[in-house]
């Protein structure tokens, strides 16, 4: 059984630890210098931010999302537990609070593409370098319904 909740204070360490097995798992496309500096602003941020977690039985976080006024930045879930429909409780969590919420996902994530897109969410956009200037191209998405 999952439930979503927002975090706690003191569970920064796992939700970066979700966001580390995460990105190993699907951002295979980052170079190694990019990757190191990406985990450095990850482990500063994550922890200050406020979170929504789904956590199993026992109140243990197995994926989170992080929305700011609307716009999904964030939606990592632990790759043992993908496939298991907490990416889309998630979602559909945000969504229950922010019904034209956007998100953007990386074109080489082919996989995220593709959920988001079931999900819902339509391109609106791209942009050819991410959010620091780094050469991984951006999709730009907002939900528009299924």
């Amino acid at each position: 059984m999952t439930s979503i909740r927002n975090s706690h204070p003191n569970e920064g360490e796992r939700a970066v630890e979700i966001w580390r097995r995460a990105v190993d798992a699907t951002h295979n496309f980052l170079s190694q210098e990019d990757r190191q500096a990406i985990d450095e602003m990850v482990c500063d941020f994550l922890p200050k931010v406020p979170l929504w977690f789904a956590v199993d039985a026992n109140d243990y976080p197995l994926a989170f999302m992080f929305i700011d006024n609307g716009h999904m930045e964030a939606l990592f879930v632990d790759p043992a537990y993908r496939g298991t429909g907490i990416g889309a409780a998630l979602v559909r969590h945000g969504l229950s609070l922010h019904p034209k919420m956007t998100t953007d996902v990386n074109e080489q994530n082919a996989q995220a593409l593709g959920f988001y897109k079931k999900m819902g969410f339509k391109r609106t956009g791209y942009s050819s370098l991410d959010g620091q200037g780094r050469p991984y191209p951006i999709i730009h998405l907002e939900y528009i319904g299924v």
